[in-house]
């Protein structure tokens, strides 16, 4: 087990500063509070725009706009939310001043008990594998498996709901970003992989080696004690961790040849043992048979009993928003893959159909290369793009022979029109949604609702 980095008490009458609200923001403020802090919290938006402005005064905790002058203040740490860019110049300049900056999950994990954690990152699969790892743990100890960070619940909701800072021993399911991971300082997961790496978030990080190195920085706490999963198919992941050495225990995983963790057609083996046949895994894909490696993986790792491992993935229908089925219409069949918001991701989604596939893609512009989805160009019946990088997904993509549309229904619109039977209306966006919605979530039910109003 891992975790209490530091005394219950060393926050106790100390300046902290929460730069951000939103919901890792929120839940950090809480907890500082309950451990005695003095706490700031910093917002771009006006009071009448923040919801929790007058439960966070009644609390205590002072609610200021993001002025010089606060910056200026002496703070013991600063708490700030992932989606703040370290760039920016208060950020900065709190550094520059030598006031420790760290993220949400890192002021949790050192104030909570001891704990079973174990995180989960990568470009494209955690929410999957996170779930999934999830239900495995919740069947084998019930009562003590959580899931939680960035898959919508932060980590110190999670402290404080059951009492984390005194009941030791849970298990901890952990979606970190690597937004999360840029600020943590004594984060240490006792099991953790990194599904894959593909280029995303470029515009955010600044270069793909960036973003590769803040993924890594998940197991550089790790020790010979800990497991580490490593993609075997992975020569992304070589590379980095080559450069980027892994102190602990590595566990590999294959869906191409024998690991540690592996499948071939018929078959997921453990260890050497046989887990599971694949007839049995219920969610489609390979890419999701590498999603169940990994799960069940960690869950071994951590003492999961094998046949709790098997009951759960076999139990296990998916999650929402990824390759999700929506509904069939005139024998065409509709998915809602949402939370493909990197290239990489779309790939992933396009490769798990046999049948033709009309893609609906397009968000917000992320300056991300399409040029790993031309390979699939033969089995895409149709590009039909929409929104902010649209025009450009068409042209680079398709050399101007897909669809061009302003938004997502008009989009539909298209698909619906060229749709046979057999065919497989899928949304893979390739990017996020911030051009047209708040979250890729808003996408997802957008979509299905004008789906199931077909």
């Amino acid at each position: 087990m891992t975790g209490r980095e530091c005394t219950l008490n060393e926050f106790e009458g100390k300046k902290v500063l929460v730069l951000g609200l939103a919901r890792s923001g929120l839940a950090a403020a809480r907890l500082l509070k309950q451990l005695g802090a003095d706490v700031t919290v910093t917002e771009s938006r006006p009071p009448e725009q923040i919801k929790e402005y007058e439960m966070l005064t009644a609390m205590g905790v002072r609610v200021l706009p993001q002025t010089a002058e606060v910056f200026e203040e002496d703070f013991y740490k600063v708490v700030k939310n992932p989606g703040i860019n370290g760039n920016l110049w208060f950020v900065k300049r709190l550094r520059e001043r030598g006031i420790p900056v760290i993220t949400e999950i890192e002021l949790a994990f050192c104030v909570c008990a001891p704990q079973h954690f174990i995180g989960v990152t990568g470009t494209n699969g955690k929410t999957t594998t996170c779930s999934l790892l999830y239900e495995i743990l919740a069947r084998a100890f019930p009562g003590k498996a959580h899931l939680t960070g960035n898959i919508g619940v932060a980590l110190c909701d999670t402290v404080l709901e059951y009492d984390l800072l005194h009941n030791a021993g849970h298990y901890i399911v952990l979606e970190i970003s690597n937004f999360q991971l840029l600020d943590i300082d004594k984060f240490r997961p006792q099991a953790a992989a990194v599904i894959n790496l593909a280029p995303d978030h470029i515009d955010f990080m600044g270069s793909e080696d960036n973003y590769y190195r803040s993924k890594c920085r998940i197991y550089e706490n790790m020790t010979e004690n800990d497991i580490f999963l490593k993609n075997a198919d992975d020569p992304i992941l070589a590379d980095y961790t080559s450069r980027l050495p892994v102190r602990a225990k590595t566990v590999t995983f294959s869906t191409h040849g024998e690991a540690d963790v592996w499948a071939d057609e018929e078959n997921i083996y453990a260890f050497g043992e046989r887990l599971m046949e694949i007839k049995d895994v219920k969610i489609v894909g390979r890419h999701n048979i590498q999603n169940v490696l990994v799960a069940a993986g960690l869950a071994l790792g951590v003492g999961a009993p094998a046949p709790d491992v098997a009951a759960a993935v076999g139990a296990f229908k998916g999650v929402e928003h990824r390759i999700e089925f929506v509904r069939e219409v005139n024998g065409v069949k509709y998915y809602n893959d949402s939370k493909g918001t990197n290239v990489d991701a779309t790939v992933t989604a396009v490769n798990a159909f046999r049948a033709p596939v009309i893609l609906l893609a397009g968000g917000y512009e992320k300056q991300l290369s399409f040029e790993p989805l031309k390979a699939l160009l033969p089995k895409i019946k149709q590009v039909i793009g929409y929104g902010a990088c649209g025009p450009r997904l068409i042209e680079e993509l398709t050399g101007g022979k897909g669809l061009l549309t302003p938004d997502l229904p008009a989009a539909l619109d298209e698909a619906v029109k060229c749709a046979c039977p057999g065919d497989v209306v899928l949304l893979s966006p390739t990017t996020s949604s911030f051009d047209q919605y708040s979250c890729f979530e808003e996408r997802g039910d957008h979509f299905k609702s004008l789906v199931n109003n077909l």
